[in-house]
């Protein structure tokens, strides 16, 4: 039996410390991850949060920090649902090529069969989209997003 992984690549026109930016503050954080807010020092051995005024965020310790070059995490239980579940990782590296960069987020360390591994595999390409949207246009994507596909699949 093997545990499963999300990796997901996208290729971004900004500057890695753009996006080094987007990934480690706050402010950037909340305005494409759906109202998720980062708090960190994101030294190594450091702690980290996401907090939203309406749903259970992850939170964890810093494993890797290496601006504007990796950035890796623990990602703890979010929900007493989930408490059961292993600490997972999530690690971005980001390449710089000119003026776009090589973006890959790779979420490992799940259970098989998980639900946090059903919740990133969803749940992680919005988020890339939406940080990609910002960086490149200024916009996040929709804030209903995520309710949206659902209606429509309802609705079909």
């Amino acid at each position: 039996m093997s545990n499963p992984e999300f990796v997901y690549t996208t290729y971004i026109e900004t500057s890695a410390e753009k996006l080094w930016h987007a990934l480690t503050d706050g402010d950037f954080t909340e305005r494409y991850w759906f109202g998720h807010r980062v708090t960190s020092d994101w030294k190594v051995g450091s702690p980290y949060r996401f907090t939203h005024p309406e749903r259970p965020s992850p939170s964890g310790k810093v494993l890797i920090s290496d601006p504007p070059r990796k950035l890796a995490y623990t990602w703890e239980a979010c929900s007493d649902e989930l408490k059961h579940e292993r600490i997972s990782r999530v690690t971005f590296d980001l390449e710089s090529r000119g003026n776009i960069v090589k973006l890959t987020v790779r979420h490992d360390n799940l259970d098989e069969g998980g639900k946090t591994f059903l919740g990133i595999s969803e749940g992680w390409p919005m988020v890339i989209a939406s940080l990609k949207s910002i960086l490149e246009t200024g916009r996040p994507l929709p804030s209903d997003l995520k309710s949206s596909s659902q209606k429509e699949e309802t609705d079909a």
